[in-house]
């Protein structure tokens, strides 16, 4: 898969999108252990479990499309569709795959996750992520997959400038996730070190990477910042980094919160700029827009509803088909009858052709004439 730059398109409203690495040794049992468990528990409507080739051939409502394949280093696809408040279906699709090369000790396998609601997303409905990974830090479905990045917990930054720098860059060029810098003032006691995304809404708490300067580092985080994507890290504060390129929308100086307090209690402050941020129009990522449109055109986990209506609009496409065959049979019919009346005429009825008299033969038209005749074009017109 492309290490991915993003697209001039925003990401729908009604989308959740989400790219990460699986490091244990099977992650598509995981998977399949949480729907069943769901599943069972009426969490899910239902879900579908199918091998890459199988959900490649043409999906049930749509003809097969190149877009809505999930590739040839796909390894599962899985599809799952469950109601949130006021009766509105989310269907959703994951896609593991095999990483590029030879797969390392610590490179895991990449997932790609999927969802889309019937209206726009709301923050505080169930997160696409716990539907098909479970929700256990036992299980490690949860690192981005930039290297050494995990959700649900502190990332401190390192402490090399030149891998500082090299980080932010890459956290807000590839990475899916929203990346959240809090410098600590001083070092903070076990409550303190509790993640921020612990008080986020559901649906954002798995789309968030929080990483920690320790206090010894606000200089150099605030330099590297400053000179790559133009924030400042205040000593003791946070601030919520752009996407590259920045949205027209981003503001560094309102997405920067200039006091944390890292003592356990609710840092209110800065969590109403990450809902605000993830709010935002957000720049659809290179490798997004084909899993939105598989999960669009590639669907196959269909409701009652859906199959009665693609049955009804089966039997009207093979209609309208054995129509067009009715009239090209007509047609062939009145095309056959007027060959045979063209024969009949040239036959006289009785299947024996009439052939036309011998031509008059001109006077002039023996052999030795045509040759002479023949040969006369070659004559220039002095010879």
């Amino acid at each position: 898969m492309a290490k991915n730059s993003t697209s001039s398109t925003t990401v729908p409203d009604t989308a959740w999108l989400g790219r990460g690495r699986h490091l244990g040794p099977e992650p598509e049992r995981d998977v399949r252990r949480n729907l069943i468990a769901l599943k069972a528990a009426g969490v899910l409507d239902d879900f579908l479990d199918l091998e890459p080739v199988e959900a490649a051939r043409s999906t049930p409502l749509y003809p097969r499309d190149e877009a809505a394949d999930p590739g040839p280093s796909a390894r599962r696809l899985f599809e799952a569709r469950w109601r949130v408040a006021d009766d509105v279906t989310v269907r959703a699709q994951l896609v593991t795959y095999e990483p590029e090369g030879r797969r390392k000790g610590d490179e895991g396998v990449t997932w790609i996750l999927a969802a889309e609601a019937e209206r726009a997303w709301d923050v505080n409905w169930p997160s696409p992520a716990t539907m098909f990974w479970p929700d256990s830090d036992r299980i490690d479905w949860d690192h981005d997959t930039l290297p050494g990045l995990r959700l649900r917990t502190t990332n401190h930054l390192p402490k090399d400038d030149d891998e500082l720098r090299h980080l932010l860059r890459d956290c807000t060029r590839q990475s899916w996730f929203i990346h959240v810098v809090v410098h600590e003032a001083m070092t903070p006691d076990a409550m303190g070190q509790r993640p921020v995304s612990t008080f986020l809404p559901p649906s954002l708490r798995h789309r968030v990477v929080e990483h920690r300067g320790t206090p010894e580092q606000a200089q150099i985080a605030d330099f590297a910042m400053k000179r790559e994507l133009g924030v400042r890290m205040p000593r003791g504060g946070a601030v919520v980094l752009p996407t590259a390129p920045p949205s027209p929308w981003y503001d560094a100086d309102r997405y920067t919160v200039r006091t944390v307090f890292l003592d356990g209690s609710e840092p209110t402050e800065l969590l109403d700029r990450i809902r605000e941020f993830a709010a935002l129009p957000q720049p659809m990522p290179a490798d997004a827009e084909p899993a939105l449109r598989r999960l669009r055109l590639g669907w196959h986990l269909l409701t009652p509803d859906e199959e009665l209506a693609h049955a009804q609009a089966m039997v009207a496409k093979y209609a309208e088909a054995l129509d067009v065959m009715t009239n090209s049979r007509d047609l062939y019919r009145e095309a056959a009858e007027a060959a045979h009346a063209a024969l009949a005429e040239a036959t006289g009825g009785d299947g024996v052709p009439r052939l036309p008299g011998p031509r008059p033969v001109k006077a002039d038209a023996s052999p030795l004439g045509a040759i002479t005749k023949a040969l006369g074009r070659f004559r220039g017109p002095n010879k």
